[in-house]
């Protein structure tokens, strides 16, 4: 959306916003950086970068609170479960929130008039119209131009390979429970580095939250990062998961339903089978 109000073939949004959780792989900080650089000052369109703080520091961090992330949990009667996903709303919803409050001028708890808002670009394709929702709040009106346009995923791809972006990485975090094997891959062959990282997590919230421990809340389970309920270091990750196979034969349905595994304030995909973080304000 960001190079498409750019290059004007739709109109000129006043800001983009980045919601950073502080823990995305260093390709996406990378991108962002580029996208900025070539796309947007040239197009005079601010890109602000808005944070709720550092989700990792923040579950390690015995002294503060913690918005749950959602981590697969094995009971000890050996039964599954999951914790609360509050992440999106904590480290996504409410810092962009938060911007377009000072934006209006209205930063909170300043009462925002009923005829003050402002229009906001949601990136969702035809893929997933059925996400499309209005927003929570009447200072923030949800508009969604790709769906508008009629343009899938793969139109989107097809036209970010156009601009020499074909490269553009997925945006959620290092760590997301919700990444499927494919990513959690990617991960390992790609960036050993980051790799460490997300394993060394992995063990240090097998007992829950740092600030929970700390209460004396230990989960009377354990928790995990993949869903086999495994420490990741072991995790089955090589197996090929009938989604992938699926974006191999080419069948985009089913694909759909497995292997777009990114991460947006509007459209996380909760707890679904294996699945740009960007709004754009004006």
């Amino acid at each position: 959306m960001l190079a498409l109000s750019a290059e004007g073939v739709l109109p000129k949004v006043d800001y983009a916003v980045f919601a950073d959780t502080g823990w995305e792989p260093k390709s996406v900080y990378s991108h962002l950086d580029r996208i900025e650089r070539d796309i947007a000052e040239p197009a005079g369109i601010p890109i602000l970068r808005v944070s709720s703080g550092n989700i990792r520091d923040d579950a390690l961090n015995p002294n503060h609170r913690f918005a749950s992330m959602p981590l697969y949990i094995l009971n000890k009667d050996g039964r599954p479960g999951m914790t609360r996903r509050q992440c999106t709303g904590e480290y996504k919803v409410k810092p962009i929130k938060k911007k377009v409050r000072e934006l209006l001028g209205y930063p909170y708890p300043i009462r925002i008039p009923t005829d003050v808002f402002v229009e906001q670009w949601i990136g969702m394709s035809t893929d997933e119209f059925h996400r499309a929702k209005d927003a929570d709040v009447k200072y923030m009106r949800n508009v969604h131009p790709l769906i508008d346009m009629g343009w899938s995923r793969s139109d989107c791809i097809r036209y970010l390979t156009s601009l020499g972006l074909a490269d553009t990485p997925k945006s959620s975090c290092l760590g997301c429970p919700f990444h499927g094997n494919a990513q959690w891959r990617k991960i390992r062959d790609n960036s050993p580095s980051e790799w460490e990282d997300v394993v060394e997590f992995d063990a240090a919230i097998r007992r829950g939250n740092a600030r929970a421990n700390a209460a004396g809340r230990e989960l009377l389970g354990e928790a995990f990062l993949h869903r086999s309920r495994v420490p990741l270091g072991e995790a089955p990750i090589d197996h090929v998961t009938r989604a992938e196979r699926a974006a191999l034969d080419g069948d985009a349905e089913d694909a759909e339903l497995g292997v777009v595994d990114g991460c947006s304030p509007w459209s996380c995909r909760g707890g679904e089978p294996e699945r740009d973080d960007f709004g754009l304000v004006s």
